[in-house]
């Protein structure tokens, strides 16, 4: 039975249809159609589901969110945006859930890398593109993930040929500066054989309210290495749900850092299917202040034997703020020899403030090494008092330890750029006296 909120979108979808990249492609209209069809029965995802019990995103549904209007370049403020372009990186600039070229700095690409808006690419390469949309994800995963193949209005594709290693990264930085609207963006990589490569998802908006909806698929070939980056710093009226679905194929590395930091309520989905002796490696600090809500839902699946994962999400949650972590490893029957470990480990700054954690392992192979550990607590009164045994005052050693727990986890960029920025939304998120920047 379609919901109420699900019906306006389905009236409000016929009079953008039109408009939407991939109309002319059979295929693409078709997994479209599927996946309104999906979203027009289960809507958004509800607390209902098990994997979404610690999260409600009724609010969502209180408005109905519009597919923004093209902006031009010279609309968006140019000293904000560089704020957040990284200077030493390609930068791919997507306005409300459009490519702008004018914005972009993709100059001396090397030929082998491909890089185009998503609404290029299903013109140019359409037969390319249905080998991997929809591909490492199905729009039955849930509500958002159908809901983003139904609406996307742009996206990026990006192919590194085989053998070919990038000299530097490149960063996808979107940026919302509209208020009340949608942007709904799908992204695809791709890494052959032997690739490298080094990719940085940046979502920041003005101060607004709006939906942001994001699915990334990435495809590592043999023996290649992706190193994904996300910093997500969206608006504190915002709603964010970004999905990064990931295909490992044997011997292939796939590195994840996640910082989510912005959004009223914010969801980052991660899942990876391992191939034999593939390696992932899935790192997360999430700050939550005021009333924010903020869920991070990961998934290892190790299919073949010899896969090894590491995961480490770290939690600082102050005011009324929410946390969630639920972490999920799949060791399948035919995954013998599999090494993976998973920790959480949250620190409560307010007594009003909640993190939930829900670890799993999920085994059915009887040669494996797994484990996983969780900790949730306020900080250590032993250590705060050796600080102040050492004449530093109480408020200056609680925000030292504060810093100190959270900057694990930046210390493991290592683009300078990149490391600085997330470093910033650190500094300005909780009270800096007394904690000196380059301290840390």
């Amino acid at each position: 039975m379609m919901t109420a909120l699900a019906s306006c979108y389905a009236a409000e979808y016929q009079t953008v249809v039109a408009a939407l990249p991939g109309q002319k492609l059979a295929w693409l209209t078709a997994l479209r159609g599927e996946a309104l069809e999906q979203f027009s029965a289960q809507g958004f995802p509800s607390p209902r589901e098990e994997e979404w019990r610690y999260t409600n995103v009724s609010a969502i549904e209180k408005k109905l969110f519009s597919p923004a209007t093209l902006v031009t370049a010279s609309a968006v403020d140019s000293d904000w945006l560089k704020s957040y372009q990284l200077e030493d990186a390609w930068s791919v600039v997507l306005v409300d859930g459009h490519f702008s070229a004018e914005l972009s700095v993709l100059d001396d690409l090397p030929e082998n890398i491909s890089v185009m808006s998503m609404a290029d690419a299903l013109a140019k390469q359409p037969d390319k593109l249905e080998k991997y949309i929809n591909q490492a994800v199905n729009s039955s995963e849930h509500g958002f993930v159908a809901f983003n193949t139904a609406w996307f209005t742009d996206g990026l594709f990006l192919h590194v040929a085989a053998k070919h290693v990038l000299a530097k990264p490149i960063q996808v930085l979107h940026i919302a500066t509209q208020s009340d609207v949608l942007t709904a963006t799908r992204t695809v990589i791709v890494a052959d054989e032997m690739a490298e490569a080094n990719i940085i998802e940046t979502f920041v908006g003005l101060d607004n309210a709006y939906l942001s909806a994001a699915v990334t698929e990435v495809f590592v070939g043999a023996n290649a290495q992706i190193t994904l980056y996300k910093m997500q710093c969206e608006s504190e009226k915002a709603y964010h749900f970004g999905g990064i679905y990931v295909k490992q194929s044997r011997d292939a590395r796939f590195n994840h850092h996640n910082f989510a930091f912005g959004g009223l309520l914010a969801r980052c989905d991660i899942h990876t299917d391992l191939d034999q002796a593939s390696e992932c490696e899935l790192n997360g600090l999430y700050l939550g202040i005021k009333r924010q809500h903020i869920d991070n839902h990961t998934r290892i699946n190790h299919l073949k034997p010899y896969g090894i994962s590491r995961e480490l999400y770290k939690g600082v949650l102050d005011d009324r703020a929410r946390g969630v972590f639920q972490g999920r490893v799949i060791v399948a029957e035919d995954a013998q020899k599999t090494d993976s470990q998973m920790n959480n480990r949250n620190l409560l700054l307010s007594s009003d403030a909640e993190a939930d954690t829900k670890p799993q392992l999920e085994i059915y192979a009887d040669d494996v090494k797994c484990g996983h550990g969780v900790t949730v607590g306020q900080l250590d009164e032993k250590s705060v008092f050796y600080l102040q045994s050492r004449c530093v005052d109480e408020e200056t050693a609680r925000n030292i330890l504060t810093f100190a727990f959270a900057n694990e986890m930046v210390d493991k960029v290592k683009i300078k750029g990149l490391h600085d920025r997330v470093l910033e939304q650190v500094l300005i998120r909780f009270p800096q006296e007394g904690v000196e920047k380059s301290w840390l």
